[in-house]
């Protein structure tokens, strides 16, 4: 599968908002699968979506 877990704090390897892992599953036919569904607050709006594990990467501080 992946190397991501559950609960791991991620960055699209092209910038962005720092995302939680939500949930990693298969979204085909039209997602990608293995897919992780992860969540980001836009200000106090709740954000979603699935993402190929390939474009995000580990958030290192």
């Amino acid at each position: 599968m992946s190397n991501f877990n559950v609960g791991d704090v991620v960055q699209l390897k092209s910038g962005g908002p720092l995302m939680t892992v939500h949930y990693i599953g298969d979204y085909s036919p039209t997602g990608p699968n293995p897919g992780l569904l992860c969540v980001w607050f836009d200000n106090a709006n709740k954000v979603e979506d699935v993402f190929d594990p390939r474009a995000v990467e580990h958030y290192r501080d």
